[in-house]
């Protein structure tokens, strides 16, 4: 996934947002989504009341699942 920077350059995002990002990448529901969360089967780092899955940690999820 990319993000639109600022001077129309497109950068690599850091991290996912928890829904809808990753729970559709994951083909789950908003609710499964976060309990899987909660649970720590997403690794997640909590900013505020937002959740973001690096996407590093993600990756390295994905791969050690055999998805990738």
């Amino acid at each position: 996934m990319k993000k639109a920077a600022q001077d129309g350059q497109q950068t690599e995002r850091l991290v996912y947002d928890l829904w809808p990002d990753v729970g559709q990448m994951l083909g789950l529901t908003k609710y499964a989504t976060y309990e899987a969360a909660k649970k720590g089967e997403i690794p997640v780092i909590k900013i505020g009341k937002l959740f973001r899955v690096p996407k590093a940690a993600f990756d390295k999820m994905m791969e050690e699942a055999g998805a990738r």
